[in-house]
């Protein structure tokens, strides 16, 4: 659940808040007792090792390039106009 903070202790408090936020926390700011914004953090992108993705992958089925072909050829084309 997020944390109601107002304005004031936003910018009182910006660096804690902001130690907070990179720990995943949430905020709701609000000006005079009413909700004005929200700050979450963002998301951060996780860095895989190869080995990992390939130990991953090695338990997905076998692809057909063949019939993979002929799906993608039956849905797309190379037509400018859009298809309805």
């Amino acid at each position: 659940m997020a944390e109601s903070i107002t304005q004031r202790e936003l910018r009182n408090e910006s660096g804690e808040i902001m130690r907070r936020l990179d720990q995943g926390e949430t905020f709701i700011v609000t000006r005079n007792g009413v909700p004005v914004g929200e700050l979450t953090p963002l998301r951060r992108y996780r860095f895989v090792p190869s080995a990992a993705a390939v130990a991953i992958f090695k338990k997905a089925p076998a692809i057909d390039s063949a019939r993979f072909r002929a799906d993608l050829d039956a849905w797309a084309d190379q037509a400018i106009t859009p298809h309805a």
